[in-house]
């Protein structure tokens, strides 16, 4: 893979996203609104956010009924016990916690804050509490969308879900991969030549991981309200394959 020039481009107009909208028709319209025509390598860099709300992922923390569970550790950590609840419910191990941090194994193989759960921007301005569970299977939605996206606009683009991860040892977030289709989200380079004909023996590239970094500087992180980027220039010829082979196994992670 070799880039001279990338492109990042939001799609404008897209509405507020809520429960069973045809997220890929929305962003279609939108493509084609921006005159936009679609090109080999394109990929489509959606915030976790509006496919966890078009899937209809969101709870209203007052129908939460926290267990004892739930609520001793909200002692502990200082957070609503309705929302321990839900991140408890996404979790599979506690991994850390203690005032204000709770780090969880997520049961799609994330280890992160809150199970990913999240209440900035989630809902309208009714008064409801909400809170935002990780779609059920990104890798899966990631498809589905492609497929649908490249029904309406005559070409598939790769689609990537993104969302802000924090890192053990940097301070900061940055926008990574938790589902992909139609690109390889782990690009493997051993067996290939550096700048010396030297043979790479350890490079393994989290393409996906990257592209989302990239567009997570245009999406934002507050108001921005641009989801959905283009990200256009890339190429690459390994097969597909899913956000899922980015998870370290157990058995790999030296720091577990």
């Amino acid at each position: 893979m070799s880039v001279a020039r990338l492109e990042l481009l939001a799609i404008p107009g897209l509405p507020m996203i809520k429960a069973g909208d045809d997220l890929a028709a929305l962003i279609a319209e939108g493509f084609l609104r921006a005159g936009l025509k679609p090109q080999p390598g394109d990929v489509l860099a959606l915030a976790q956010k509006i496919v966890s709300k078009a899937e209809g992922r969101s709870v209203e923390l007052a129908k939460v009924k926290p267990s004892a569970r739930a609520v001793s550790l909200a002692a502990e950590v200082q957070k609503d016990p309705r929302l321990v609840e839900l991140i408890l419910s996404e979790a599979v191990r506690v991994v850390r916690s203690r005032p204000n941090v709770l780090i969880v194994e997520h049961r799609l193989g994330f280890v992160m804050a809150n199970a990913g759960i999240d209440q900035s921007n989630v809902g309208p301005p009714d008064g409801v509490e909400r809170a935002l569970l990780l779609p059920v299977d990104p890798d899966g939605s990631a498809k589905t969308l492609r497929t649908r996206l490249g029904e309406l606009l005559g070409t598939a683009p790769a689609v990537v879900i993104t969302d802000s991860f924090g890192r053990a040892w940097r301070r900061g977030t940055q926008g990574i991969a938790i589902g992909a289709a139609g690109l390889p989200a782990l690009l493997d380079l051993r067996g290939n030549p550096d700048l010396f004909g030297r043979t790479l023996q350890v490079s393994i590239s989290g393409f996906a991981d990257e592209i989302a970094a990239a567009a997570s500087l245009v999406q934002g992180q507050g108001n921005e309200a641009q989801p959905v980027i283009l990200v256009r220039g890339l190429a690459w010829t390994a097969p597909a394959n899913p956000a899922s082979e980015l998870v370290r196994p157990a058995a790999e992670d030296m720091f577990r």
